[in-house]
């Protein structure tokens, strides 16, 4: 008890030198040497853990505190020689020395609580009096902030010692407040139902403060000071900029963790199927305030900065070459938001130009560029996690570690969000991070794979750090899709893939209440917007579409397509156990894993006839496949702020499912038989690209002959499910630049009788809908491969004319017979002959719309294709009747001209056919037909026709 007596004693009397010895102008030696003296005897106590009385801590933070702010505020005085006094290295010491008591002590009283029960820490947070370091840990906060704006502006600091202080101090004290918000929570604490709200109510003070203060802006010019200094060949700023980093992510971190408490929180995929996305319109959730919007204007100057400051980014360079723990992490996590936030960071990470078009494919993520940093980063962690093959001890290097795991988990997501990225922004090559180096691709490819093949855990669950290291590699992999070079990628990646075996075990779903997922991973996320089987299924992508058929075949005897459908299903198929959380997400797929996902069941389909009929020959999994382009789970991606979500989630999402609804209609539609698919050259072009179902009709024809037999069972099913109207709400969610794949499916079902019923009475033909597809900014595809709806529909049935007329096309159909595609006049001359075809239903409005003079026109056309169609429409629109004989006389010559020329058996059959129409319903141009040549070019087509005939050879 004496020892207690007489430390507190001491304690109280150094306390009294400070306060006695505030600087001011009359500062003495004798008060330095005094506050020196006080200084080293509460360090030596600090480090003794003397001190355990929290009254006496917020006293001596409070004086400690006072001392420095004075010394501070002395600089400015307008005595030049107190200020040389002052701010003498000797006093520097000392000021920084100060900053380290400050820093040791909120380490060691914080610290006692960081590890111990939630109770715990509000029991040290908020005594029962309420006048505890608690109720004063505010006010520190202020001293401390308002002490470092200060200080971040002197340049008398030549060794860098009291600004690495005061950020380690601001650093330390933000870090602390996010830790406390975790463990703050009320459930954890039933017991005291007002202390979380007391807790809450300090952090969130302190978090007002830090965002009003001009604490961040502070900050990244300390960054960027210390950038400055880099460049300039000084280091004295590296570890305050270290510092500054980690007091930046402690905000953000903590910010994040304050929406997160207070908000729904899952993946788009688990909220369609737990149902809480009624809420959705309520919900605090626009593009780029995924974990809220308080964080992201927090992130939002940071990137800024960044993007704005080449110091900025040397200072983030070196603080990640520091290979400090803390800082590394900091630093990585930061450098993720901005990613997020901002399009352009990812390529400034790769040291790609800003003005490089995404199209032109260069050598990225080169030496000196922050993303080679983090691949030596994973390359550090590898090595600190090797054993001696002969002692069995870790290697030395781990020391400067704690976590490797860890690290090495946030390096790998944002190599994963740099490629995500990048792909987002169109630039489809993974030679933008690996550079053009064959060395350094095989390295850092290999490097990702080691991560998640050496851990012995992976045999029996999938550990979060192996889980970012596949997603990074299946991201970057991701980037290879449409590369119009030939890559070598594809050759080094393959082997480094897991096998069949290991890539199903990560997908099973374990049912009931174990957890899986452990309580590192909350709700399936290995963060915000990563999802911890995403890299499983994009890995299990690249193999499908790589590995070759043989590969294929293997994966779907493994029986992967079920467990793809299940992880889609999200085990939502029965009902949840009794006493476990629908909510809970078991699967971890995010927005980037669901379109993956997709794209492997499409994959798998050439597989066989078997796998076609079980995936997709079933009525259950057409409405679980159609429910990701359902209203509801479009909304959600729209509103998600992570990779794989906004306007191109959106899109992403849509043309997975119709590259996997679309599948049989590609894989047969060169077969006898059906209703020609290839009619719409556009619409097979862009189905058929990169898809399985194109090579199916090449490979496999006893497939294809499997597929036509099960044809009219798969139109049964879409029809039964409502797909086609499916599909048509879809556009409403896309730009008119994305269309191209919907509107060509449309195309493919409209080409069916069935389909087409269904696909006009859902609003195909509605006019609104027509103009928006027809408007010249519109796709060239896209316009085509309406024309061709339109086409297909008249030449299908008279009971369309209705509703094709109702669709108000023919003003936009006389602008296309004028069109500077050919293919589009073409497709517009086929339009109108069909809408001839079955009666004289269109012949007035033709005639209003002064098309029909554009239409002979067209027989003089430079385009062979648009004069065959031309004389096939003018055919047609003299077979009924004689409305229009008068208007289509003017094109006696030019089908006579038709047949007199080199063209092509068809359209010379069209060009006769046509002249004979002419005079079919009346007499009125048959002195035309002779006069204008048109009598004597048919006895001439005739006579050749004859002598061929006679004559083959």
């Amino acid at each position: 008890m004496s020892g207690v007596v007489s430390s507190n004693t001491m304690i109280h009397g150094n306390i009294m030198i400070f306060y006695m010895s505030y600087p001011d102008a009359h500062w003495r030696d004798q008060d330095m040497f005094s506050s020196s003296q006080s200084l080293k005897i509460l360090s030596n106590l600090v480090a003794a853990g003397a001190i355990h009385s929290s009254g006496l801590l917020d006293e001596i933070i409070f004086e400690v505190l006072g001392f420095t702010a004075a010394a501070v505020n002395v600089k400015s005085a307008e005595a030049n020689d107190l200020i040389a006094k002052i701010w003498s290295p000797e006093l520097l010491s000392k000021i920084s020395g100060f900053y380290s008591v400050i820093l040791s002590l909120i380490k060691q009283y914080l610290g006692k609580f960081v590890n111990t029960s939630s109770f715990s820490i509000i029991k040290m947070l908020v005594d029962n009096s309420g006048s505890g370091i608690g109720s004063s840990y505010f006010r520190h906060w202020v001293s401390s902030v308002e002490i470092f704006s200060q200080v971040v502006g002197c340049n008398e600091d030549a060794s860098g010692r009291i600004l690495y202080e005061c950020n380690a101090c601001i650093a330390t004290m933000l870090s602390h407040v996010a830790q406390g918000l975790k463990a703050c929570a009320p459930t954890l604490v039933p017991d005291a139902a007002s202390s979380p709200s007391r807790v809450n109510e300090i952090l969130n003070r302190i978090l007002d403060h830090a965002k009003t203060s001009g604490l961040v802006d502070h900050l990244c010019l300390c960054l960027e000071n210390a950038g400055l200094s880099l460049l300039s060949g000084s280091s004295h700023l590296l570890r305050a900029a270290c510092e500054a980093c980690r007091a930046i992510w402690s905000l953000i971190d903590a910010l994040e963790i304050l929406f997160v408490k207070e908000n729904v929180y899952s993946f788009p995929l688990n909220t369609l199927w737990s149902h809480s996305s009624l809420q959705i319109d309520n919900r605090e959730q626009d593009r780029g305030s995924l974990v809220g919007i308080e964080s992201a204007k927090i992130v939002d100057v940071v990137t800024r900065a960044f993007l704005r400051s080449k110091d900025i980014q040397v200072a983030i360079y070196y603080c990640l070459h520091q290979r400090l723990e803390a800082p590394l992490s900091a630093g990585i996590q930061l450098m993720l938001r901005c990613c997020l936030h901002s399009g352009i960071v990812p390529s400034v990470l790769c040291g790609l130009r800003s003005s490089l078009p995404v199209t032109t494919i260069v050598s990225g993520g080169g030496d000196g560029t922050i993303l080679s940093e983090i691949f030596s980063i994973l390359s550090f962690c590898a090595s600190c996690s090797n054993k001696d093959a002969q002692t069995g001890e870790t290697n030395n290097l781990k020391g400067k570690i704690t976590n490797p795991c860890g690290l090495v988990l946030h390096s790998c997501l944002i190599i994963a969000t740099v490629a995500q990225c990048l792909k987002s922004s169109g630039r489809n090559s993974a030679l933008f991070m690996l550079t053009t180096n064959s060395k350094k691709q095989s390295s850092r490819l290999s490097l990702l794979a080691h991560h998640f093949s050496s851990d012995e855990r992976m045999k029996t669950s999938l550990q979060p750090h192996c889980a970012s290291a596949m997603l990074a590699l299946a991201s970057i992999l991701s980037l290879e899709t449409g590369v119009s070079i030939e890559s070598s990628i594809s050759e080094i990646a393959v082997p480094l893939i897991p096998r069949t075996a290991t890539l199903c075990n990560h997908l099973k779903i374990i049912s009931g209440d174990e957890n899986e997922l452990g309580s590192t991973i909350p709700n399936g996320m290995l963060s915000y917007w990563h999802g911890l089987r995403d890299g499983c299924v994009g890995l299990l992508e690249s193999r499908l579409k790589w590995g070759g058929a043989l590969a294929v075949q293997q994966l779907c005897a493994s029986g992967i397509p079920q467990l793809l459908i299940n992880l889609l299903y999200n085990n939502h198929s029965k009902a949840c156990p009794q006493g476990i959380d629908s909510t809970i997400d078991r699967v971890g797929l995010s927005s980037v894993g669901v379109v993956w996902t997709v794209s492997s069941i499409c994959h798998c389909l050439s597989g066989g006839a078997l796998t076609f009929r079980q995936t997709l020959v079933r009525n259950e999994h057409i409405k679980l496949i159609s429910c990701l382009i359902s209203d509801v789970h479009l909304k959600l991606v729209r509103v998600w702020g992570g990779p794989g979500g906004g306007k191109d989630g959106v899109r992403d999402v849509i043309n997975a499912v119709i590259d996997l609804l679309a599948f049989p209609f590609v894989a047969v539609q060169n077969a006898p038989g059906l209703p020609s698919a290839t009619a719409s050259v556009n619409s097979g072009f862009l189905l058929n690209m990169g898809s399985p179902g194109g090579r199916v009709c090449v490979e496999d024809k006893d497939m294809v002959k499997a597929i036509e037999d099960d044809m009219g069972k798969y139109i049964k099913i879409l029809m039964e499910v409502g797909v086609p109207g499916i599909i048509l709400r879809c556009l409403e969610y896309m730009e008119l630049k994305d269309m191209g794949r919907p509107v060509a499916f449309l195309a493919k079902m409209a080409s069916h009788r069935l389909l087409a019923v269904q696909l006009v009475g859902k609003g195909l033909l509605d006019p609104k809908g027509m103009r928006r597809l027809l408007d010249c900014s519109c796709p060239r595809e896209v316009t085509l491969d309406v024309l061709m709806i339109i086409s297909d529909l008249a030449r299908m049935d008279k009971a369309f004319y209705e509703y094709i007329n109702g669709a108000c096309i023919l003003e936009f159909l006389r602008e296309f017979l004028t069109h500077e595609d050919p293919n589009v006049r073409a497709k517009a001359c086929s339009a109108i002959g069909n809408m001839c075809r079955h009666s004289s239903y269109f012949y007035g409005s033709l005639a209003r719309h002064h098309i029909i003079s554009l239409l002979i026109d067209r027989c003089a056309d430079p385009d062979k294709r648009t004069r065959k169609f031309a004389c096939f429409a003018i055919g047609n629109a003299a077979y009924h009747n004689d409305n229009l004989y008068e208007e289509l006389k003017r094109s006696i010559p030019q089908l006579a001209n038709l047949l007199l020329s080199a063209e092509e058996d068809k359209t010379k059959a069209n060009a006769a056919g046509a002249l004979s129409n002419l005079i079919r319903n009346s007499n009125k141009l048959c002195e035309d037909i002779v006069s204008k040549g048109a009598l004597q070019a048919l006895l001439k087509l005739v006579a050749d026709c004859s002598a061929v005939a006679l004559n083959p050879n």
